[in-house]
């Protein structure tokens, strides 16, 4: 069996590469999870529980430290053990279904998830690699979906079908770095597209993807823990930023438990409109999202929050919006960060023109905030931000070849 990558650029689509299949059986898979449910899987076939710690910490590094997908790779486990591990577990990854390449470098990987129980469909989401100079920035999913119905976010026109598991969001990780060839020591898979640039490296996760990461706490919280583990992915807790709509009581949590930077999704200044953009301002309004950030753990000009604000024309984009937006925030150690709005077809909001994207920066810079602009990626294979949505909910052809137009309009 062989999937696909599709392969699109300014000129438009490339010749299609093959992806080897991923290790497909009825049996689970234990890549992804964490300290705690591993030694759960290890104790059930039968390791002996004072030899637990030893054999997760072997396993620990041979998964996450090199990537391996093949329990006979791991040298110096006894070759009893390994056959237990492969007759009970596998270290399969997410299917890749397709792999979309911009013209930018920006890499989007439709995944395919198991079901989780008999009888159950397969769900798929979507993942993105955003290459930069010196950094590598990983948009992971939270949820199959997304309830928030956020009125200018594509992602948001689908429906929510579940959370996903620890290991289904660590699983992303790890086929972006079997995908990008970035295992040490370890060559990349036959059909890998390995950048030249010196920036394929994954140096950044950011929980900006499907779903309301805040809603799926546990899992994510697991996740994100199992990815920042020095033993194994090691990613510092100032490289992973979990970006929230402001599900408030959350919020404490998150910077307690995680200690991981946060990102909230503003968009508004006013609650009358805030309540349109992002109607889960109607149960958490402006008032008490910034009173949860102004108190959450660890906050200091060393570690600010990040506000995101889409830049919507006649919207949400005039000088007076920029004012009201640097009188909230005063007080709150933030960054601002201004997104042109990415179209998707069927949206009937458009984007700030860029005079008024300048001026909006400019007001905010002379409060003395950090306004960067963040440039548009991956619009034309539809991974800029606000555009994902998994082929669980496929776009027609006539979506697609539109919002491709859009996209090299631009």
């Amino acid at each position: 069996m062989t999937t696909h990558i599709d392969t699109c650029a300014a000129a438009g689509a490339a010749p299609e590469a093959v992806i080897p299949a991923p290790i497909t059986a009825a049996k689970p898979s234990i890549a992804g999870l964490g300290r705690g449910r591993l030694a759960k899987a290890l104790f059930e076939i039968g390791v002996p529980e004072r030899e637990l710690r030893m054999r997760v910490q072997q396993l620990w590094g041979w998964i996450y430290e090199r990537g391996v997908a093949d329990f006979d790779a791991m040298t110096n486990v006894g070759k009893a053990l390994r056959a237990n591990l492969a007759a009970h577990y596998t270290l399969a990854r997410p299917e890749v279904v397709t792999e979309l390449v911009s013209a930018d470098g920006t890499r989007k990987w439709l995944l395919r998830l198991p079901p989780q129980h008999p009888g159950d469909q397969p769900h798929d989401i979507e993942t993105v690699y955003i290459p930069e100079p010196g950094r590598g920035t990983l948009c992971l999913s939270s949820q199959v979906g997304c309830t928030m119905t956020c009125a200018f976010c594509h992602t948001g026109t689908q429906m929510l079908v579940r959370n996903l598991t620890e290991d289904e969001i660590v699983g992303q990780m790890l086929v972006a770095r079997d995908r990008l060839g970035d295992w040490p020591g370890n060559a990349a898979p036959d059909g890998a597209i390995v950048p030249t640039d010196g920036g394929r490296f994954i140096t950044n996760v950011v929980m900006m993807g499907m779903g309301e990461p805040l809603f799926n706490f546990e899992a994510v919280k697991r996740a994100l823990l199992t990815i920042g583990d020095g033993d194994g992915l090691s990613l510092g807790k100032r490289r992973m930023t979990l970006s929230t709509s402001g599900v408030v009581p959350m919020i404490p949590r998150a910077g307690a438990e995680i200690d991981c930077m946060l990102a909230i999704s503003l968009h508004a200044v006013r609650d009358d409109l805030r309540d349109v953009l992002v109607p889960l301002n109607r149960k958490y309004p402006i008032k008490e999202l910034l009173a949860a950030c102004r108190d959450y753990p660890g906050l200091s000009n060393a570690r600010r929050i990040t506000f995101e604000y889409v830049m919507l024309k006649d919207v949400n984009d005039s000088a007076a919006d920029a004012r009201e937006l640097v009188r909230l925030l005063k007080g709150i150690p933030a960054k601002i960060n201004l997104i042109p709005f990415n179209p998707w077809p069927g949206t009937t909001y458009e984007c700030s023109d860029w005079t008024s994207i300048e001026r909006f920066s400019e007001v905010v810079f002379d409060a003395g905030y950090a306004s960067p602009v963040r440039a548009p990626r991956g619009r034309d294979i539809f991974a800029a931000c606000g555009q994902l949505k998994s082929e669980t909910a496929r776009l027609s052809h006539q979506e697609r070849d539109a919002l491709r137009a859009m996209a090299l309009a631009e």
